[in-house]
């Protein structure tokens, strides 16, 4: 993404023609005090009348006129500085505009209720002319003042960013985003991809992961989903029933695009005892044709023929183990049944035998099982008490952050 995206400058036309609206059509009288010097009507005035005409370069002329006249009051220079801002701002020279719009700005002839437009007139000049410095300076003033819109948050934080200024625009733009969250506000898209870019360029990981999760939060696709999943395969000390369920995670978001990935998966889901699994994650593979050559179909059909067998005498036993559980004084037996159910899509009937095997207790593992109790009931379509789940063991060193994700997906 690029962020030297331009802002629109449409504004800066109306700012300027703000900029001189106490000036007379028909002559230089002007509303209230001041007024304009006598020996300086004339050339104001055919400066004015110049614009009227549109002829820009013949308004110019004029002024310059003005501009020689020694006698000329402060007042003066102001109108000249205003009318100067005008013609450059029609010419598209917007570094003369700038310069001649902010001496009228700091002349303290300027209305106060034109000050806000022109300082965000200027942040906006400013940085279509890359003078970022100014741009941000501008920028900050209006939202000091309190009249900055989110267009001229996104431009402050792009001149930080253009300048080189990365922790800048992290801080300026994290600031931003937190406060509409917190106000209850959706963040732009927009400002969220600049939080990223300062991220990566900052080379900070942990950054960059945060600013992810807020874009699938907001704004969910598989491109953030892959980046995300990365980084989670990346992880230290992870054991094969967290790979695993990352892996479930990855196919539920439509982040797994490597035939390698599927091939994998199914191997942990059979290794994990859910063959149903590893039979519909190898299936739905063929179906996208995601196995690259003959070499591969063929590994992964015969893998996809030994899920299906395991998944067949798995299938078979079951019935056996729903009508043990109901006996065991400890809950791993139903939890083991309600992987049994997850494996072969029986979502509700997973989330009961789940729910008993926690409230049982004695699990060698609850946050896996509290993990799994959430996501049989986000597919059997219960969102809002998988989210809760979800939220339990956010906490957990070893499946809180791919708690946290889940509970991401089931929100989006």
């Amino acid at each position: 993404m690029s962020m030297r995206k331009t802002p629109k400058l449409a504004p800066l036309l109306a700012v300027a023609l703000l900029a001189i609206g106490s000036v007379g059509v028909a002559g230089i009288a002007v509303a209230q005090a001041p007024t304009v010097s006598k020996a300086l009507a004339k050339p104001l005035k055919a400066a004015q009348d110049a614009q009227a005409k549109k002829d820009w370069r013949g308004a110019l002329a004029e002024l310059d006129k003005a501009d020689a006249i020694a006698s000329k009051s402060a007042y003066d220079q102001y109108l000249i500085s205003e009318m100067r801002g005008f013609s450059y701002v029609r010419l598209n020279n917007y570094a003369e505009a700038g310069r001649n719009l902010e001496a009228g700005l700091n002349s303290g002839f300027l209305a106060q209720d034109d000050v806000p437009a022109r300082v965000r007139a200027l942040s906006q000049i400013n940085y279509q002319t890359k003078n970022y410095g100014k741009a941000i300076e501008y920028g900050n003033r209006a939202i000091k003042g309190g009249y900055a819109d989110a267009e001229l948050y996104t431009l402050v934080g792009q001149a930080y960013y253009v300048q080189g200024d990365f922790k800048g625009t992290h801080k300026f733009m994290d600031n931003y985003v937190a406060d509409q969250i917190r106000r209850g506000q959706t963040p732009k898209k927009q400002s969220l991809e600049l939080i990223l870019s300062s991220c990566v360029k900052l080379k900070d990981d942990d950054c960059t992961t945060g600013a992810l999760e807020r874009l699938v939060k907001y704004y969910p696709s598989p491109e953030y989903w892959q980046n995300i999943m990365y980084s989670l395969f990346r992880a230290p000390d992870r054991d094969d029933k967290v790979l695993f369920n990352t892996f479930r995670l990855a196919a539920d978001v439509d982040a797994l695009k490597r035939g390698e990935d599927y091939t994998e998966m199914a191997q942990l889901a059979i290794e994990q005892g859910s063959p149903g699994e590893a039979v519909s994650v190898l299936e739905k593979g063929f179906e996208k044709n995601i196995f690259a050559d003959q070499r591969e179909k063929d590994k992964n059909q015969r893998l996809l023929d030994l899920a299906k067998k395991s998944a067949a005498t798995d299938q078979a036993a079951l019935t056996k183990l729903a009508t043990e559980t109901g006996a065991a004084k400890t809950g791993g037996a139903d939890v083991g049944l309600g992987k049994g159910y997850l494996s072969y899509g029986e979502y509700d009937k997973a989330a009961a035998a789940i729910q008993r095997g926690i409230t049982k207790g004695g699990l060698n593992d609850k946050s896996e099982a509290t993990l799994l109790l959430g996501i049989s009931q986000l597919k059997g379509g219960n969102k809002d008490d998988a989210i809760k789940t979800f939220n339990t063991i956010k906490a957990d060193e070893k499946y809180g952050r791919l708690a946290s994700l889940w509970a991401i997906h089931a929100q989006s």
